[in-house]
Parts: C-alpha cells; structure tokens; sequence
C-alpha cells in the first residue's frame, strides 16, 4: 500500500485558524507525490466568505506553494460534504484542520471526527495546532497483531524517504498481558528489519499502557514526532459504535498531526516481508 501520485489533495476549510493552517500542512506531501490541490469552502447556513475571496486564497496557495490548486464553495456539514466531494472527484488525499472547540457530529452525536474518518475514500491527515513546521524528521508508525497494522508499513517507508525522516515503531500492551508482548516482539523485530532494509532509519519500542491512544500520543510528544500514520477501522463491533475505536480516538486527543490510511479491500493477509 503507498500513497497514489498524480492525485488531488482536497482541503476542506471553515476559515477557521486550523483549517486555513492545513493548506500548509498538504504542500511538501502534495509536491512529494506530484499532486494538485483543491480548497472546498464549506457553510453550513450563511456564506460568511465571499467567492472572491476564495479565489484569492486559491491564487495565493499557488503562488506559495508552486501548485496547481483549484476551489469550490458548498452548502452543507463539512465533513459531510467533504467525504461525498472526494468520492466523487476520486481524490487521494483529504488534509482537514480539526478545531478542538468544534462538536463534530458523529454516532450518537458523540463529540468526535470518527465518523468523518471512517467514511473517507482516501487517507486522511489531520492537524490540530495552529503552527507548521516544513519538517519531518520523526515519523510515529503504532503497530500491533492486526492485519491492517501491517498494511500501512509501505506508505510508511514512502513518506520516509520522501522528507528523510526515520522511522519510530510503538507497540501498547497491556501491563498484564506478557503473552501478547512475547507474541508481538518477532514481528516488531521482523518489521524494524524490513524498514532497515529499504534504506530507512529506524527504531522499535513496546510500552506498557491500559490506554493505548493516549500512550501513543504521549510517546509521539516526548520523542519529538511529527506525524502518526495509523489504520482506518472501517468495521466497527457494537461495543465500538459506542466506545469508539482506538484510531478514532487518537485523531479526537492527538495534537501531533495523524495521517489515518484505510485499510485494503483484501483482509487476513500474509505478511510479505
């Protein structure tokens, strides 16, 4: 699994400070895979913002990015809208400033961006600081026994080698589960090792930890990570409906951008390396 060239990165924005911030944020990974943008300004009642001024903000992303970048106006909940426009402008990348004031809609009417996420065509980074930084030097990739888990290491050797950044693998197990670390310390091992051999830096570490979202995000803010590239879920359990999943909490908690990949069609499969 890598992340597609030749694309559109689609940038929802609110005009909020995060949203507007995350324009920057889709440039180095938009350049890196040779790929346009697009700014689709949302409202939900009142246009607050002029068609005019969207276009400036448009012509001016061009101009500082060196992009082909394009816009569009709707009326409707952003993420919504958002999840329906890049399905059907087959776009490959959704870049989404979250604002930690904002009650995202979702299940239950649970204070959360899941739902936004799990219903996304394509990956989907999201940023909740106000600040951009160019750099990477530290990608965050969590892994564990699941299928999925093991799908995402491709892209995440990818996004490596294109800003020559290394790569940090974190493993939560539960302080009394022993067996579960002795079954996950081969492939953890086995994958440290696959990285190693496409060229990449590369480091292993298993933590002990109830909540592993937030053990994630703490290990990701003390070893100075600059992204968290994780698993979509898209089959939730009933408990999970209410509960929520691990990746969808890590997007509500993380301050860290989260770059959330959905999972292949095909499941259960071998590993490959």
């Amino acid at each position: 699994m890598h992340i597609q060239n030749d694309g559109t990165f689609l940038i929802p924005i609110d005009y909020s400070k995060q949203s507007i911030n995350a324009i920057k944020h889709s440039f180095n990974l938009a350049r890196y895979t040779n790929s346009k943008l697009h700014i689709l300004y949302v409202f939900a009642e009142k246009q607050d913002h002029s068609e005019a001024e969207l276009k400036e903000l448009a012509a001016n992303t061009a101009k500082e990015s060196g992009l082909s970048c394009t816009c569009s106006i709707i009326k409707g909940d952003i993420y919504e809208v958002t999840d329906k426009y890049a399905t059907d402008k087959k776009c490959t990348m959704i870049v989404a400033g979250l604002d930690t004031h904002v009650k995202f809609r979702s299940f239950m009417s649970r204070a959360s961006s899941s739902k936004f996420i799990k219903n996304a065509p394509c990956p989907v980074l999201t940023i909740r600081s106000n600040t951009f930084s160019p750099d990477c030097k530290n990608i965050l990739m969590p892994f564990d026994l699941s299928p999925e888990s093991r799908e995402k290491v491709p892209a995440v050797i990818q996004l490596a080698k294109f800003y020559g950044a290394d790569i940090r693998v974190v493993s939560i197990f539960d302080p009394g589960e022993s067996e579960y670390e002795n079954a996950l310390l081969p492939y953890l091992n086995q994958v440290k090792k696959y990285i190693k051999e496409n060229n990449v830096n590369c480091t292993n570490k298993s933590i002990p930890g109830r909540d592993v979202a937030e053990a994630i995000v703490d290990y990701a803010n003390k070893n100075n990570c600059d992204i968290i590239v994780q698993m979509n879920k898209r089959d939730l359990s009933f408990g999970e409906m209410f509960s929520g999943t691990m990746s969808q909490k890590m997007v509500d908690i993380s301050n860290v951008p989260v770059l959330t990949i959905n999972p292949m069609e095909r499941r259960n499969m071998p590993l490959s390396y």
